[in-house]
């Protein structure tokens, strides 16, 4: 397995966290559902998400979002087209 980066070994600890289990067994791979996350937990993930980093995910971005891969592209291409963000 490669090295994650720090944006994504943020992703996985804030899921970790969220949902009380071992960042061990998140991988990048890893889907929502795989990970027990419901509608409800990943509308609270992603207001996590936006708060963490300080950016807005557009809706129809949050709504394709269904993997751990898939939440860390929309956060790259967010924090790349929103200079204030960050990844602290």
């Amino acid at each position: 397995m490669s090295e994650l980066d720090p944006l994504e070994k943020k992703v996985i600890e804030l899921i970790a966290q969220k949902k009380r289990i071992p960042p061990e067994s998140i991988t990048l791979d890893s889907t929502f559902l795989e990970l027990g996350i419901d509608s409800l937990d990943g509308m609270d993930l992603l207001f996590t998400f936006e708060e963490s980093f300080k950016l807005t995910i557009p809706d129809e971005v949050a709504q394709q979002m269904k993997s751990v891969r898939q939440v860390t592209a929309a956060l790259q291409t967010a924090l790349a087209a929103n200079p204030q963000a960050t990844t602290n």
